[in-house]
């Protein structure tokens, strides 16, 4: 794979005059059977007024910001977003091919490298579509209009006489003229901004959005094929591996360097600074080699830092700060609230679990710093790197590759670090990092550890009339920023840097407050720093809450003495949430239960402003093994304006099977000196035997609402609508997770 690397790094604009033939062309998706009409037919194009810029283009509004037109006649977009798996790259290319009327493979698409792509921060929260999506459809759009503004003053002809096709302007009549996109610009780019009116191509004759676009990439990682960061490399590249301390509190007390050096084979170069160490060889088997030899001659010291995981719920109530209420009245009112039902549920730590550990590679050519990384966020890692470092923000060029698609805020930032100290001891080389296994099960930022207490009553109509949850949480989110300490290595130098910030504990009260209308609600949120090192994981805080409120439910329609189903409609006035709720009803309206199964639902609106979902669960429960076996499942989806049916259907289904471990299997295990989870025994994440059978997935279309992302939605009703069928199935109400730890069942078809 060649080599990006800008060779200005004054502006972003000299960047791409310079270099813009140097960017890695990503494949092709094939181009649409159905040729383009626009040159035959006219567009009534819809005008749009805006109140204020749309998604990412409130960074930046600049249209050549976020694509630029070649010489060959093709267009080259630009998005900040990484792709993890969700199609984000199919996405951007429908949309951005939809407003310029140009066939997909006409449309190229360069995601997330510092310098040439616009900063977008993160890749995380389902924000991709509405943030990066319809920041280039907008931008596309305003190109199109500036492209015919040009082309109708050049030809002496009123715009509406102009066609587009393909990268080609044209106009009607006798004598019609002709000019490329790249022959209209003269080799320059659009440098207007994005105005706040706009027109659109209207839905009705769309030709991409909407329509279900195969990804181009699955083929190359099906076969095999070199894909991922781990599939880099370059002339004489060295292989480095970091030895990590035994646990977040232990100390480098002494390395026989001496000892080790006699024994070793291929040992190019040892590192330390402080508690970092690493070594480098020519080949990955020395690399392997060496850093277990090089365990054996260090002696670290090993504090008691973490509590009995029997009496984790305890520890962290007793460590939580004061109560905070963070939804609903500060003073809840308990009138009609005599008969109150409680609850208490849950969750314990979880990891993200990539099936690839983490990768980076590093070299500093003397002036820049360049990195490969699969960071979710380039922008915000270059800066804690650049501050680790105390090097200028632009000495550092990031480059995003691939990794094994994961959610979340892993380790690559800490490998990309790790693979950045190591470059600048070692001028010139490129120095490939890859964690082992264990490292990347014992350091990784969990998901947080949560404890949901809820209490309601019910009115003399059976309707809810008071609720109110207490919600114990750590963070979620300390994601790389300007604070060096977010990325590990920063925090084991001689000099090491320290947290400054929590980071973002309110993604622990995400979905807390129920969507349901409740005269009397109040989330109260109990804060604490855990034991575990923590950060965001798929749909944060949300999974653990709907876990709990969905649950709830569930008992509370019992004691109203209604279905689950009519219960929350009873208490829904949203029509969409109506919807995907009825949706699944229908779907499993024919199911027949037999003896020792269940069937459950649960509702989520994610953030509560965001995708609506709702999930069936068909059970079964051997009830003398207690042995579970998820048969199917079903969902309904509601994410307003879809752009590519097929690729929101691979994120539900994927979604899906992540919280199914998360459910049945998934925990971080450890003892009072470090974590014991460290590999897939320990560990045990979604395999093929939990899996249901069947996912069925019914997609509710709204081409007149704002598209949303999809990635997220799926993952907070699945304990829910597990659990609530394992109630139905045979009377166990699952109040902790992971079943198999709490309810004694063994999942799987074994």
């Amino acid at each position: 794979m060649s080599k990006r690397i800008p060779t200005n790094h004054n502006t972003r604009r000299q960047f791409l005059q310079h270099t813009g033939r140097l960017l890695v062309a990503l494949p092709f998706l094939p181009a649409c059977k159905n040729q383009l009409t626009q040159a035959k037919e006219a567009i009534d194009w819809e005008s749009v007024s805006l109140e204020q810029l749309p998604g990412s283009l409130r960074r930046a509004s600049q249209i050549n910001a976020w694509l630029e037109v070649l010489e060959d006649g093709r267009v080259r977009v630009f998005s900040g977003k990484v792709e993890l798996g969700q199609g984000i790259r199919n996405a951007i290319r429908q949309v951005a091919a939809e407003e310029l009327c140009m066939d997909l493979d006409r449309v190229e698409v360069v995601l997330a490298e510092t310098g040439a792509t616009p900063n977008e921060g993160y890749t995380a929260g389902s924000g991709s579509i509405q943030n990066s999506a319809m920041a280039v459809r907008y931008a596309a759009a305003a190109a199109r209009e500036k492209l015919l503004e040009l082309a109708a003053e050049q030809m002496e002809v009123p715009v509406t006489d102009l066609r587009l096709q393909n990268g080609h302007i044209s106009s009607r009549g006798f004598g019609g003229q002709d000019v490329s996109f790249h022959e209209l610009l003269a080799g320059k780019q659009i440098e207007a901004e994005v105005p706040l009116e706009i027109k659109l191509k209207p839905k009705s004759a769309y030709q991409f959005v909407g329509k279900s676009v195969s990804r181009a990439d699955l083929s190359d990682m099906v076969q095999g094929k070199p894909t991922f960061i781990h599939d880099l490399r370059f002339p004489e590249m060295l292989h480095a591996r970091v030895l990590r301390p035994k646990n977040y509190e232990s100390n480098l007390l002494k390395f026989d360097e001496g000892g080790f050096k006699s024994k070793a084979k291929g040992i190019l170069q040892l590192v330390r600074d402080g508690n970092f160490l690493a070594l480098l060889t020519a080949t990955e088997y020395e690399a392997e080699a060496g850093i277990k030899l090089l365990d054996k001659y260090t002696s670290w010291s090993k504090p008691t830092i973490f509590p009995s995981q029997e009496e984790l719920p305890v520890h962290l109530k007793e460590i939580a700060d004061a109560p905070k209420v963070e939804h609903g009245s500060e003073n809840l009112s308990l009138k009609g609230a005599d008969n109150k039902i409680k609850a208490s549920f849950f969750k314990p730590y979880t990891m993200h679990a990539a099936l690839g550990p983490a990768c980076a590679i590093a070299q500093y050519d003397g002036e820049i710093l360049h990195i490969w990384s699969h960071s979710q966020g380039i922008y915000p890692m270059r800066a804690g790197i650049a501050s680790m470092l105390q090097l200028p923000e632009d000495k550092i060029h990031i480059i995003s590759s691939p990794g094994s698609g994961c959610y979340g805020h892993t380790v690559a930032d800490d490998a990309a670090a790790d693979a950045a100290i190591l470059a600048m001891a070692v001028p010139g080389k490129h120095i490939r990092v890859r964690w082992s296994r264990a490292d990347e099960h014992r350091w990784e930022p969990y998901g947080s550890a949560m404890l949901m207490e809820l209490e309601a009553s019910l009115g003399q109509e059976g309707k809810i009339n008071y609720w109110k949850s207490d919600i114990w949480t750590d963070s979620h989110s300390t994601r790389p920023n300007k604070n060096a300490a977010t990325l590990l290595p920063a925090r084991h130098l001689a000099k090491p840097f320290e947290m400054s910030s929590r980071g973002y504990l309110k993604g622990g009260v995400r979905n807390a407050d129920p969507y349901y209308s409740i005269p009397s609600m109040q989330v109260v949120a109990h804060y604490f720093d855990g034991p575990l090192r923590v950060s965001s994981l798929r749909s944060l805080g949300a999974f653990a809450n709907i876990f709990a409120i969905e649950s709830f439910m569930d008992e509370l329609a019992r004691e109203a003495g209604r279905d689950p189903i009519s219960f929350r409609l009873l208490h829904l006035e949203d029509e969409r949430a109506k919807d995907v709720v009825k949706g699944v009803r229908d779907m499993t309206a024919d199911i027949q239960i037999k003896d020792g199964e269940g069937l459950g639902y649960a509702f989520c609106r994610y953030k509560n402003y965001a995708a609506y979902c709702a999930m069936a669960a068909l059970v079964a429960v051997d009830k003398t093994t207690n042995q579970i076996n998820i048969l199917r499942c079903w969902a309904a989806v509601d994410v307003g304006e879809i752009i590519n049916p097929d690729g929101l259907k691979n994120q539900v289904e994927g979604a899906i099977v992540q919280a199914i471990g998360w459910t049945l299997s998934e925990a971080v295990s450890f003892d009072n000196y470090e974590i014991t989870s460290s590999d897939w025994l320990s560990y045990l994440s979604t395999n093929f035997s939990m899996s249901p059978d069947t996912i069925e997935v019914r997609l509710v279309d709204r081409p007149d609402q704002p598209a949303m992302g999809g990635g997220e939605a799926g993952t907070p009703p699945v304990a829910a609508a597990i659990g609530n069928a394992i109630f139905q199935a045979c009377g166990r109400r699952v109040l902790k997770l992971p079943v198999r730890l709490h309810l004694n069942g063994i999942p799987g078809n074994q």
